[in-house]
């Protein structure tokens, strides 16, 4: 049985394989026609599933050549479940191995910051730390402190400058060509509603990556300063307290601060 599940799977994603043995239909002719339109209307909603969540990269390239590569990364990643909001999550990762799309090496980062803000949007809910909690840590401790991120924080480094181009295919931001190319750090975050994605420092990206690893606030500090010498620490932990954080700890212990 597992193996003529098999061949059904490969078969309705391969237009080049036959319908499996054992399809049929009331006149003995019309299973491969049958077939064939079921495997039509699953290509069709896999398309519109990578086209919903990718939408820039789709913008960049163009209609038909996103879908002939999504086509070729859903014969090669079917769905493994039948939620499909998170379907996609490897096209990323396609799409920088994807020989014809090596001419837009910025291609692959515009996926994962797609991928991120979808998986930020479906993150759990949970409500941002308040400033008071600040104020009851002695000033000697903070930096020991340790810090719980919100669920649906993504940081996201490329070496293009990812958020602007990003933006311009999104229509936040006018296309125009970008004169100053550069590297972007981006971050992903969905606070209440609204997915938002702004574009943050080296130093930001490295402080909140350490803060991500349960590492002590000092210990960030000190892995931002590294990326950037004129990182701002007061601006980071003001940020954090407005946003960012959910929960914060001394390190060690088991308590979090009121």
């Amino acid at each position: 049985m597992q193996d003529w599940q098999a061949n059904f799977a490969r078969a309705l994603l391969d237009r080049e394989l036959p319908p499996p043995p054992g399809v049929s239909a009331p006149n003995s002719t019309g299973a491969p026609e049958r077939f064939g339109v079921y495997r039509n209307n699953r290509m069709v909603s896999l398309l519109g599933a990578l086209e919903a969540r990718f939408p820039a990269a789709r913008k960049i390239v163009g209609t038909e050549f996103f879908k002939a590569a999504a086509r070729q990364f859903i014969a090669a990643h079917p769905p493994r479940s039948p939620i499909m909001i998170f379907y996609g999550d490897a096209f990323p990762e396609f799409l920088e191995s994807f020989k014809p799309a090596q001419g837009v090496p910025y291609l692959a980062d515009a996926a994962r910051l797609e991928a991120a803000r979808a998986r930020a949007y479906h993150a759990a809910d949970a409500k941002p730390l308040c400033r008071e909690a600040l104020a009851a840590v002695p000033g000697e401790a903070l930096a020991d402190m340790c810090f719980t991120l919100h669920p649906s924080i993504e940081i996201l480094s490329s070496p293009h400058p990812i958020v602007t181009i990003f933006a311009m295919n999104t229509g936040t931001m006018d296309l125009a060509p970008i004169v100053d190319w550069h590297g972007e750090h981006a971050l992903i975050l969905r606070p209440e509603y609204e997915v938002e994605i702004r574009r943050i420092s080296a130093g930001q990206a490295a402080f909140l990556r350490s803060l991500a690893k349960k590492n002590p606030l000092g210990e960030a500090i000190s892995a931002a300063l590294a990326a950037e010498a004129n990182f701002d620490p007061a601006n980071s932990i003001a940020l954090l307290f407005s946003r960012l954080a959910i929960a914060m700890v001394r390190n060690g212990a088991g308590g979090v601060p009121a």
